[in-house]
């Protein structure tokens, strides 16, 4: 008698390894690039989404390739030292290559790559482990969803979930209602699951997704140039391999 195919179980979890030829190929592939470009600038993250990361790739495609992955993977890639660096200067480029960075080749001119960036931000939800940007306190009254547009309070079924992230509300005329102010997260302080998940109920988003320019590499010189300026703190860790 044939298995049933209900009795199957099927994990969503299982994420397949990356391969030796995958790493060799994502090697190839920079090396490549650097012999293409005129540029390739080091970049880091802060408040890693790669939903907007993706749209910062769509935005630049055709004008320059992006390789965001295993920093190790990428300075090997560029080489390390001046006897395995793929071009002249690229050993000294791999110094930054960090931490949760990434890799951008293009032709546009520094500045106005500088400026590009240096306007695209992302206002996103936190997650558990992020630091508050500020002090949130629900004032009493219904508790309200302020994404909407205008805010409209919760409905009657969701009150069982906002207590169980711990506010204490009561119904009020079918409407989950706070009798007292009640502070959601203390600006300086890591969040916890339930904050997270409060504030994004209500559509508070508390962190920033930005890219800061670290170094660039110019094919034609050889010549490293540090960018000014602090990077963002990168608050998550990835180690999946984006590229366009």
């Amino acid at each position: 008698m044939p298995k049933s195919k209900r009795s199957q179980v099927v994990s969503l979890t299982k994420v397949a390894k990356k391969t030796r030829e995958h790493k060799t190929a994502l090697l190839t592939e920079i090396q490549e690039n650097s012999e293409k470009w005129k540029f390739c600038w080091v970049f880091e993250v802060g408040v890693m989404r790669n939903t907007h990361l993706k749209t910062v790739r769509s935005l630049w495609r055709g004008s320059a390739r992006i390789f965001f992955g295993r920093a190790a993977v990428m300075a090997k890639a560029l080489g390390t030292t001046p006897e395995e660096e793929h071009r002249l200067g690229l050993h000294k480029l791999s110094q930054h290559v960090k931490g949760q960075v990434g890799l951008l080749f293009t032709d546009s001119e520094p500045q106005e790559v500088i400026e590009w960036f240096d306007d695209f931000r992302k206002p996103d939800f936190a997650r558990a482990g992020n630091i508050a940007s500020r002090t949130v306190v629900l004032p009493a009254g219904p508790v309200m969803r302020m994404h909407s547009e205008p805010p409209e309070p919760f409905p009657h079924n969701e009150d069982p979930q906002l207590r169980k992230l711990g506010l204490t509300t009561v119904m009020n005329r079918g409407v989950p209602t706070l009798e007292t102010p009640q502070q959601i997260c203390e600006q300086g302080k890591a969040l916890t699951s339930e904050q997270a998940q409060l504030l994004k109920l209500i559509g508070e988003k508390m962190v920033v997704f930005r890219v800061a320019l670290r170094a660039r590499w110019d094919s034609e010189t050889g010549m490293i140039t540090e960018v000014a300026g602090g990077p963002p703190a990168a608050e998550e860790d990835s180690d999946g391999e984006i590229s366009e």
